[in-house]
């Protein structure tokens, strides 16, 4: 290694420890379910996105199984050459009508839709509106796109409508567009959709709905853009299949044309291999799912307000999250790498959140509860919490 590299890595991973912001890896030793065993010990898992509990899925694993014995373990090429198998234009039917779209693209991940979507349509003669706490992936795309940036203050519709109106009568762009995600993922709050509908419509602004978080959990399971109702005024609907759908891969869901469009001119798209061929059916699958019923979604509400619930009565600041997500916020990044720390030791996996994923000072432990645990568990988590809340004061 040269000695340039070697200082520089050694100087910041220093102090990313010793500012209590270095994060250690846990390795998890099986399925990734309510429960994971992490070094031999099993613990209640609550920092997994699998909110429906599909990961583990025994009708999504035989559909894998399935797809792997009938098409390959790999697509074995881009979509634009011979990449695109039945089973990707089965799932983009299938996520068009979930959605409530006239069409749907489907790409390798969550974070390569915002890559992909942003730059294809957005470049250096346009300016992009965009939430202060939107997800890195939406940073990049945006970036990306080389468009101008103008941060909105969150959730703030009386900065956007400024902004808008500065940005649109300035006459500078082509076009104008506004991101933000639908659930913000280290709060659990939700976008106020249908204001930004109405001053996007007043501005003539390009909308644009990051759902990672949403898909799944909101608007009995479509997405926060269904639960809203605005599904003909959001232009790009964008998500995850790796969250509540628990398997990879990511999407953009739209009209016709914008999917079309995307097919010819965003690069993961044009330049990565297509999703595998167990992946796809298992997605599929999970998909139609939450198509059928709203069993999964409504068990995760019951579990998500119920673990809120103890946690606010022990004494916990749980903020403002209008979802499941519930974070503890501790405050300073060191005591909640501690707290976290020995939640782990007895017996609860709730990984810390610190700087620089939230703001100096607002360190938290975030809380994932799904469909897949019992009260019992969560039962037994709320008494972990009391337990070392008390022993580390953040508790009196």
């Amino acid at each position: 290694m040269t000695k340039a590299l070697n200082e520089f890595l050694e100087s910041n991973l220093k102090e990313l420890k010793d500012n209590g912001l270095y994060n250690e890896i846990n390795v998890v030793e099986g399925a990734n379910g309510a429960e994971i065993t992490i070094d031999g010990r099993k613990m209640i898992n609550l920092s997994s996105n699998n909110y429906l509990g599909l990961a583990t899925n025994e009708t999504l694993k035989q559909a894998a199984k399935s797809a792997v014995d009938s098409h390959g373990v790999g697509a074995g090429a881009v979509r634009t050459i011979n990449g695109t198998l039945d089973l990707h234009v089965e799932l983009e039917e299938t996520l068009a009508k979930f959605k409530g779209t006239e069409a749907a693209i489907a790409y390798q991940s969550g974070f390569n839709c915002n890559m992909a979507a942003i730059s294809a349509v957005m470049n250096k003669h346009d300016a992009i509106l965009s939430d202060e706490l939107n997800h890195a992936s939406i940073i990049d795309g945006c970036r990306l796109s080389k468009a101008k940036i103008i941060r909105v203050k969150h959730s703030d519709m009386d900065d956007l409508r400024q902004k808008a109106k500065e940005a649109v009568e300035s006459g500078q762009y082509n076009k104008v567009m506004y991101i933000t995600d639908g659930v913000f993922s280290m709060d659990g709050d939700v976008a106020k959709l249908p204001e930004i509908v109405e001053i996007a419509e007043e501005f003539g602004l390009i909308t644009y709905v990051d759902d990672a978080h949403g898909s799944g959990v909101m608007g009995k399971g479509a997405g926060t853009v269904k639960h809203f109702g605005l599904q003909d005024k959001i232009d790009f609907q964008i998500g995850t299949l790796s969250k509540a759908i628990g398997v990879v891969g990511g999407y953009v869901a739209g009209s016709q044309q914008l999917i079309d469009w995307l097919k010819v001119a965003s690069r993961p798209f044009l330049f990565s291999t297509s999703l595998a061929p167990g992946d796809t059916k298992a997605i599929t699958e999970a998909v139609q799912m939450l198509m059928d019923s709203t069993e999964l979604h409504d068990k995760l509400w019951e579990n998500g307000d119920y673990l809120k619930e103890g946690l606010k009565s022990l004494g916990f600041d749980i903020g403002h999250s209008e979802t499941p997500i519930t974070p503890c916020i501790i405050g300073d990044e060191k005591t909640t790498q501690q707290f976290s720390k020995r939640l782990m030791e007895e017996g609860v996996y709730a990984k810390s959140i610190v700087f620089p994923t939230v703001p100096k000072g607002t360190g938290r432990v975030r809380n994932m509860p799904t469909a897949a645990h019992t009260k019992e568990m969560l039962d037994e988590a709320l008494k972990v919490y009391e337990k070392v809340g008390k022993e580390l004061g953040v508790l009196s």
